[in-house]
């Protein structure tokens, strides 16, 4: 008898849920008590959250003040921090270069950059002033006498408006035997200064440029260290002309 009892109720019809009657079919499916549980509890979520704004906003005062309305502000319904400092440490070109290029690539331009300036400095025989010191000729005489009465004309036996040329200074013999070399037409000579000022042009643009790359590859690295967890200590502001420097705690490196 027992084992009929077990048998049996393996026979019996399984549960079914109440489906949607024919009539509501066009409706969907019928919605059960779990569906309509997390609907209405996200109702009453929203509108406990939306109540307690409301009081938050009835309740608020005009004239309160907190520090933190100091670096923030609202701006199209959403507060946003502010960043006053931004304008002051990196133009608008820096910032784009710092945010698309790798400072492999933004290098690789540099020393193409300086590559290129030192090949046109040696095209315009261009001189450091500050670095390089201007050549001199001395002469010695006998006697402090002599120095009065030098002529440095007759001394190197040229015409006194070649004397200032340190380069294709002929002498007199060589004014009598043949021309002078060289001699260009006024305007051949109009032309060549203007191009020779507009090659100084673009010069002075390219060591901008060079400078400007040195720069953002030095700001590239420098928020790269700023990754390591070591400790560090803001040493020099970042400005646009240059890197903030910081200094790190020593780490021992086997």
């Amino acid at each position: 008898m027992a084992s009929f009892k077990k048998a049996w109720k393996s026979r019996q019809k399984n549960h079914h849920e109440r489906s949607q009657p024919d009539f509501r079919k066009h409706l969907g499916l019928l919605e059960k008590k779990k569906d309509y549980k997390l609907r209405a509890d996200d109702f009453h979520k929203k509108e406990n959250t939306l109540a307690a704004l409301r009081r938050k906003a009835l309740d608020k005062n005009p004239d309160e003040f907190y520090y933190n309305m100091i670096t923030t502000k609202l701006l199209d319904g959403v507060h946003i921090i502010k960043q006053p400092n931004e304008e002051a440490t990196a133009t608008e070109e820096q910032k784009k270069m710092m945010r698309t290029q790798d400072i492999k690539y933004v290098e690789m331009k540099r020393v193409a950059e300086a590559n290129k300036i030192e090949r046109m400095k040696g095209e315009l025989h261009l001189l450091d002033a500050d670095s390089k010191k201007k050549n001199s000729h001395t002469f010695f005489v006998k006697s402090s006498a002599d120095v009065q009465s030098f002529d440095l004309a007759n001394h190197l036996d040229t015409a006194p408006e070649l004397v200032d040329r340190v380069f294709n200074r002929p002498t007199l013999k060589a004014l009598e035997t043949k021309s002078i070399l060289g001699g260009v037409e006024p305007h051949m000579l109009t032309k060549l200064a203007k191009q020779r000022n507009h090659q100084y042009k673009i010069l002075s643009q390219r060591i901008d440029r060079e400078k400007k790359m040195f720069v953002i590859s030095q700001k590239i690295q420098t928020r790269k260290d700023l990754q390591d967890k070591n400790n560090k200590v803001k040493v020099k502001k970042e400005t646009p002309n240059a890197a903030a420097i910081y200094k790190f705690d020593t780490k021992r490196k086997r």
